[in-house]
């Protein structure tokens, strides 16, 4: 029997037994069965306990073993065992003990991983509920939006679940109402209802109980969707209020174990004067081991429970659709070299103006920065390795190299954080503007001017960063492109949710209606509500991207103190003064070199991390933590290079 065919003998067996995995499952929408997931968390919990078991095995040995090389440590033979008084290394008498580690291990990695694993589902149920909470006041607008033009509610449903890359979650939860109509032949309302049960935010739940109650009395769904948007919008602050709360939490947790729990150990090793091999292989794991890999950790678990707001994608291209194979398509000769002239002029032009204006290029483009600072620090490290003599002590040639590769690592990161911030300062200082610009919108298209005409009115209104791209809609309008047309252009040339929701709103509503003055003005709220959001967001954790930086400000200082003034005594300590058989008695120039090598680097890991992360809680984007890295890591090679 396989072991799927078992899982499905005992899931059906038993079935109130996985009852909660199975709505758990379907909830977070994992896509697979409870028989394929059990298969799954008993192939991951069996390695899992083989990477223990291992792991066990070895540690057993440390215990066993002295620093000698023999004897048991630690554990006094109170019962008179029959037991060796030296074990020498590799005797066959350790290996049943490190064998029985080994096993125990085994036993509590696969446990460990299986509950872990069981409850996997619950943690990303929650996870969904959270975002689709703060998300659903955007969909509900967009929904009302269409609405208000006279669409059906399948139509703004199937609208509303191709837009999964603007508004997140919520889409995704109304792409299965769209799947039980089209698949399984449900009605509105009873698609509705199986969503309900399914669902794991409580605040949906509600609201698609409330709209089954207005379709079954026969109600105003436009009212009802326009009261409802109001209310959503004041109900966000109070679930970003609570999301801030557990990133704070989150913020204080990776200062305490990864900022401040290093800084101890390494005191605590250097103090103890644990300066033999063994000391150098722990502080070499905390370095290079513990810390790296529990930021990543860190980094993503606060990517889990953000929003993905970053990746905007609209498809543009025109496809070509058979519709009437009958008729036929007649091409016109000839006017391909006039095309072709039309493209290389746009490449030449383009050239063109990157070499006139390449600060501005970059800071609309600021990702091709990557295209001429990747070889620029390639270059500069081929050009280090060929320099540099190949010495025989290896702690001496990383000594003369790894600065010059933290310096590479500026080169390409430098300019990127830098044409990033700039990018990212434009694109909030436009989105600051859209409310505005949505209700002058609104203002104008309620005394019965057209969109079109509105936009031509704006164009010499004064809104900063915004009138260049208002008479760029202009423009497009003015050479042909529909209002749809020139707005999803608009949108393809900035790419941020706020305006790609705002632009999809409005695009909706205009197709249904001439007069949207109603829902530019909800849009125009809804924006306004979302900048607030996105303000109250960096305000609230301004004050732990400071924690970060005050704690690798001290992590530095006390490295640097350590480092120039505590270790260089320890090598200059005589030999013959120190009795054989302590723990100074292994200082040597080699081990005080790798101390000080692993000092450096826990600063420069420590900058990385530590900028990335607080990228990440304040700002919601990696990208945006690369300042912060590279401004730490300036202050590490600084302070390591020329002060100390």
């Amino acid at each position: 029997m396989s072991l799927n065919s078992y899982l499905r003998k005992r899931v059906t067996g038993d079935p109130l037994r996985y009852q909660g995995l199975v709505a758990d499952l379907e909830s977070a929408r994992f896509g697979v069965t409870v028989e394929h997931y059990l298969s799954r968390v008993i192939l991951a919990s069996v390695l899992s306990g083989i990477a223990f078991a291992l792991l066990g095995f070895w540690l057993t040995g440390l215990v066993v073993y002295s620093a000698q090389g023999g004897g048991y440590v630690g554990v006094y033979n109170v019962f008179s065992l029959p037991l060796p008084e030296r074990v020498e290394p590799g005797s066959p008498t350790t290996i049943p003990l490190q064998a029985g580690g080994g096993v125990i291990a085994f036993v509590l990695g696969f446990f460990l991983v299986y509950h872990i694993a069981l409850r996997y589902p619950s943690m990303q149920k929650k996870n969904r509920a959270t975002k689709i909470n703060l998300t659903l006041h955007n969909a509900v607008a967009y929904m009302y939006a269409m609405r208000k033009g006279g669409a059906q509610l399948m139509t703004i449903f199937r609208s509303l679940s191709e837009n999964a890359k603007i508004y997140g979650e919520v889409a995704l939860e109304f792409r299965q109402v769209v799947r039980d109509a089209d698949f399984f032949g449900y009605d509105v309302v009873t698609a509705l209802r199986h969503l309900m049960e399914t669902t794991p935010s409580e605040k949906l739940k509600q609201f698609l109980e409330d709209m089954v109650s207005v379709i079954e009395s026969g109600g105003d769904l436009v009212s009802f969707l326009s009261g409802r948007v109001r209310l959503y919008q004041e109900e966000a602050r109070f679930e970003q209020k609570q999301f801030l709360q557990f990133l704070s939490l989150v913020a204080e947790s990776y200062v305490t174990l990864f900022v401040a729990g290093p800084l101890f150990l390494i005191i605590i090793m250097v103090v103890m004067g644990m300066m033999g091999g063994m000391a150098i292989f722990q502080l070499t794991a905390v370095v290079y081991l513990v810390f790296p890999i529990g930021s990543a950790v860190f980094i993503l678990l606060i990517d889990l429970i953000s929003l993905k707001s970053e990746i905007i994608e609209r498809y543009v291209r025109a496809k070509w659709l058979h519709e009437y194979s009958d008729v036929s398509v007649y091409h016109r000769e000839g006017e391909e070299p006039f095309f072709e002239r039309l493209a290389r002029y746009d490449r030449v032009r383009r050239l063109r103006e990157f070499f006139r204006h390449p600060f501005e290029f970059f800071q609309k483009n600021y990702q091709y920065t990557l295209l001429f600072t990747v070889p620029v620090a390639v270059a500069y490290l081929i050009a280090l390795f060929v320099m540099v003599p190949h010495y025989q002590d290896v702690e001496l040639y990383i000594d003369v190299v790894d600065d010059h590769v933290m310096i590479a690592l500026l080169i390409v990161l430098g300019p990127y954080a830098f044409f990033y911030e700039m990018w990212r300062r434009n694109i909030e200082g436009m989105e600051a503007l859209i409310p505005e610009f949505l209700e002058r919108m609104a203002g104008i298209n309620q005394v019965g001017l057209t969109i079109a005409q509105a936009i031509s009115i704006m164009v010499n209104t004064n809104l900063g960063l915004l009138s260049y791209e208002i008479k760029r809609i202009k423009r497009d309008i003015d050479w042909g492109a529909s209002f749809t047309e020139a707005l999803i252009r608009f949108e393809d040339r900035v790419r941020t949710p706020l305006i790609a929701r705002t632009v999809s709103l409005i695009t909706r509503a205009s197709q249904m209606s001439g007069s949207i003055g109603d829902v530019l003005s909800i849009a125009a709220s809804d924006a306004k509500m979302s900048d607030l959001l996105k303000r109250e967001r960096l305000s609230d954790m301004f004050i732990y991207t400071a924690i970060i930086y005050m704690a690798f400000v001290v992590f530095v200082f006390v490295v640097g103190v350590i480092s120039n003034n505590f270790i260089p005594i320890l090598g200059n300590v005589g030999g013959g003064t120190i009795p054989q058989g302590t723990p100074l008695s292994n200082v040597s120039p080699s081990s005080i070199k790798a101390i000080l090598r692993l000092m450096y680097h826990s600063v420069v890991l420590q900058a990385v991390m530590s900028g990335l992360i607080a990228g990440q809680m304040g700002e919601g984007s990696l990208k945006a933590g690369l300042k912060h890295s590279c401004l730490m890591l300036a202050i590490a090679l600084v302070i390591f290079n020329l002060i100390l």
